[in-house]
Order: structure tokens, then C-alpha cells, then sequence
């Protein structure tokens, strides 16, 4: 039985990509201000869960259900997904030419304000909130009046993915390897900006295979996907088995 404080709960989640069907059954249920991390070999669909979830048109859902806040996520748009709270980085954040990095960002966190109720920015006041985290991630200013992610580093790609998250607040944030590519600073950003996201309600949803940062982040679960379903559940006690033995082990699921 769900409690209330569940933000996102999915059940039974099946997911094809073109003829192939890469998750099977995922069920899984993230309460408000939780961290969850998700660990997986290469190719087991910890990013076609997260796409999915934000949906995209390639990733079929064929079964089960997903909430966020009591809705159906399911019956939405992606824009609808995206202003009832979700966000998903890329684990390959694409650039987009002719696009300035502030209006792109304003223009995505007036439309969440006025899902919310709440007055938009004007480009003025956006401009020092933009600025203020910038700083703070270590994103140079320059690159906001910059196109998206045009001529970035892959670090620099993943602060901007990390601007977008203070800057929006979302309810829930599923961040796929938005370690990968960060310098030690970057990482240090990250788990600071996690943690003040995680003080004011959000949620998470972290794909990683970097210990370090999974023990930084101090999660309350951590799970293990395997052949399209959650193989195991447990805390960073199964993170730091997965560390010491790889993927490819015999194991029993791990209860809770």
C-alpha cells in the first residue's frame, strides 16, 4: 500500500524500443525529497527507463503504469511531463544551434512557473538568478548568451544540465551519468546542488556507476536493473558489492 508522501511510483513498467523490448517489468516508487540510485551494466535500459518515464516518442510504452504526484504520467505530453515537475538529463547532452543558452532556459522555466501559478521571470530577473547559479556550478558566464551547448566541453555540458536544475526545481529529477565528463569541482557542485534540491522536496532518480559520487550523495536506496526488471534492492551496501564485484554475479534479491 502506497504511502502518501510517494512522488513517483511505477508498477509493472514494460518498454520497447523499435522490435525489441528492453524493460520487462520495472516497479519502483520514490518518495518526496528521496534519492534512489539505479546501477545496471551497459545496455540493461537504465537510460530507456528514464526516457520513457519523460517520453520520448522512440521508447513504447507496452505495459504497467507510472504516477507523479498521484497523476497518471502515462496519459501526458512531454511537455505536460515536463510541467508537472519532471526532468531528465542527458547523458549526451545535445547541442542546439541558433539557440541562446538564457532564452531557451527562460523560456523552459516561465513555462513551469505558469503551471505552477506562479508570475514568469522577466529576462532582467532571470538573468541574476542565471547568473547567481552559473556561478555556483562553476559555468562560465559568457556561455549564456551562448547557443546551447555549442562548442561546450563535456563537462561543460553537464553544468549546463545542472542549470537547468536549479534554475527549474523540478519535483522530480532523473539524472543519467551526469557524472560522466566532470572534473572534481563539477562533482562537488553536483552533490551540493542535489542536496539543497533534495531540502526543498524534489526527488531523484540517479543513474551512476561512480561509487564515490553514489556514497556522496548518500542515497536511500539503491537498485540493480537486470534482464528489463529491478533484480535487487538495498542500500549503499549493494552499491559498494556491485563496486567490488562487478555486474556479472550470481546473486538472490536483496530485500529492503
Amino acid at each position: 500500500m502506497k504511502t502518501a508522501e510517494t512522488l513517483l511510483s511505477v508498477e509493472d513498467l514494460a518498454v520497447e524500443v523499435g522490435e525489441r523490448e528492453v524493460l520487462a517489468s520495472v516497479s519502483l516508487e520514490i518518495p518526496r525529497g528521496r534519492l534512489a540510485v539505479l546501477m545496471g551494466a551497459n545496455g540493461s535500459g537504465k537510460s530507456t527507463l528514464g526516457l520513457a518515464l519523460a517520453g520520448h516518442p522512440r521508447y513504447r510504452v507496452t505495459g504497467g503504469r507510472a504516477t507523479l504526484a498521484g497523476r497518471d504520467l502515462l496519459a501526458m505530453n512531454v511537455e505536460e511531463r515536463a510541467r508537472a515537475g519532471l526532468f531528465l538529463s542527458f547523458q549526451a547532452p545535445p547541442d542546439i544551434a541558433g539557440v541562446k543558452n538564457n532564452l531557451f532556459i527562460r523560456t523552459a522555466v516561465n513555462a513551469v512557473r505558469e503551471a505552477r501559478g506562479e508570475a514568469p521571470l522577466d529576462a532582467f530577473d532571470f538573468l541574476g538568478e542565471a547568473r547567481g547559479a552559473a556561478g555556483r556550478l562553476g559555468l562560465p558566464e559568457a556561455m549564456l548568451a551562448r547557443p546551447v551547448n555549442d562548442g561546450f566541453s563535456g563537462g561543460e555540458r553537464k553544468r549546463n544540465e545542472l542549470l537547468q536544475l536549479a534554475l527549474l526545481r523540478p519535483r522530480l529529477a532523473i539524472l543519467d551519468e551526469i557524472d560522466s565528463g566532470m572534473d572534481v569541482d563539477g562533482l562537488r557542485a553536483l552533490v551540493l546542488l542535489v542536496a539543497q534540491l533534495r531540502a526543498q522536496g524534489t526527488s531523484f532518480l540517479v543513474v551512476s556507476h561512480y561509487l564515490q559520487l553514489i556514497e556522496s550523495l548518500e542515497p536511500d536506496t539503491v537498485m540493480r536493473l537486470d534482464q528489463g526488471c529491478i533484480a535487487e534492492h538495498g542500500d549503499l551496501s549493494l552499491a559498494r558489492e556491485i563496486a567490488r564485484t562487478g555486474f556479472a554475479r550470481a546473486s538472490e534479491p536483496v530485500e529492503v
